[in-house]
């Protein structure tokens, strides 16, 4: 029978999100809720699998990985195109690869949103005071928070969602800049930001929100450098990719009580369990939930399911390596 495995299901939301029942009946489903350690342990869990259905890019899957799946027929993707998929190597091994583009609306700001909450929840120290509460206390021990209204707002790229963010911004009465390489005066403006020489954000923001797709030309965009010139006590969110900010700056910033870092994206995901942010007080911390609503996997699964269905009948679709 034809095995099918779900990957990195990592809140258990596959199985309610889609109808898996036509797929179950004419393949052997297996779901994953844990990450891979390691590619070792992803080739010996996936050697048997023909088709493959992922998560955006918690598992990568390099030519080398690729070369250890022998059986592997079909890999599924969810978005347009993930980075970590090496998809000359799928078509030199004769793998077909299908996205979920084209679909609904799904949540298209939902990373924004979170990115918002994590502003106001680290400006308040909500955190803080929800874990006092519930150990019992009150006030005491909750730090005193800082009004958003009147404070700058920098913003780190400007597209689609850091335009909704610069709107998050001014509705809390903050003064919104942006920088990013190719951002324009009359592109900031039309976002309601002011374009700022990328020194000069760093230098004058009491909150900064990144928000740009990681290349290797924007990976640590954020250097230490870049750290060094925030202001002592501003808040750093990033909520796109990990890599766009320099870990060792951020971690050795944060550990001195610089800056507080607010973060759902990390260089490696799972972040570790003995990742010196997990200790750190000055932090917010969720796990990469940016685009993870059930908007989000209302579209993905059953599109999943659609292109898994459509390759078992000989006729795939949304395909991205077609020949």
């Amino acid at each position: 029978m034809v095995k099918i495995a779900i990957l990195d299901d990592w809140q258990d939301v596959a199985r309610g999100s889609a109808d898996w029942s036509l797929l179950a009946s004419r393949a052997d489903l297996t779901f994953f809720a844990d990450a891979f350690d390691n590619e070792d342990q992803a080739a010996a869990a996936l050697a048997d699998s023909d088709i493959l259905l992922t998560m955006r890019e918690r598992t990568a899957f390099p030519a080398t990985l690729l070369r250890r799946l022998p059986k592997l027929r079909m890999i599924g993707i969810t978005g347009a195109n993930v980075a970590t998929l090496d998809l000359a190597a799928c078509s030199r091994q004769g793998v077909v690869v299908c996205n979920t583009a084209g679909g609904g609306s799904g949540a298209p700001f939902a990373t924004a949103e979170l990115a918002l909450g994590l502003l106001i929840a680290a400006a308040r120290a909500i955190p803080v005071a929800d874990a006092t509460m519930r150990a019992g206390g009150f006030q005491r021990g909750v730090p005193v928070g800082v009004s958003l209204a009147g404070k700058t707002l920098g913003i780190v790229g400007l597209g689609r969602l850091g335009s909704r963010m610069a709107r998050y911004g001014a509705a809390l009465d903050m003064k919104v800049i942006a920088w990013s390489p190719n951002l324009t005066e009359a592109r900031a403006e039309a976002a309601g930001a002011r374009l700022a020489r990328k020194a000069e954000l760093m230098a004058v923001s009491d909150a900064i929100s990144v928000h740009m797709v990681l290349s290797p030309r924007s990976r640590g965009v954020i250097g230490a450098e870049d750290i060094d010139l925030m202001k002592t006590g501003a808040i750093l969110i990033n909520t796109s990719r990990g890599p766009l900010i320099d870990q060792g700056a951020l971690v050795a910033a944060v550990r001195a009580g610089r800056i507080n870092a607010v973060l759902d994206v990390y260089d490696k995901e799972p972040l570790p369990r003995d990742h010196p942010l997990r200790a750190a007080g000055n932090t917010v911390l969720t796990p990469h939930l940016g685009y993870g609503v059930e908007e989000t996997w209302r579209d993905f699964y059953p599109r999943s399911v659609e292109n898994a269905l459509a390759f078992l009948d000989g006729a795939p679709i949304r395909v991205l390596n077609a020949s």
